[in-house]
């Protein structure tokens, strides 16, 4: 029983530690300011649609030929 309670106590000790390892980290974190952040947000989003319209494109394109292939 006894060795129970100190496995527990080992990890909440790690868990702690761990936390605030990552506070300590996430203050070193350089944060966009809302222009940045706009900025890239768009920039992501159209990369995103030009990429599904140039699959459409392909796939369109290969279902046609498959069209003319199989009759």
């Amino acid at each position: 029983m006894a060795a129970h309670t100190d496995a527990n106590k080992g990890v909440l000790k790690k868990a702690s530690s761990f936390i605030r390892g990552v506070k300590s980290e996430l203050k070193k974190v350089n944060w966009p300011n809302k222009k940045q952040l706009v900025n890239h947000t768009t920039v992501v989003l159209v990369s995103c649609g030009l990429m599904a319209l140039l699959i459409w494109i392909f796939d369109s394109i290969i279902l046609q030929l498959l069209r003319l292939i199989l009759g």
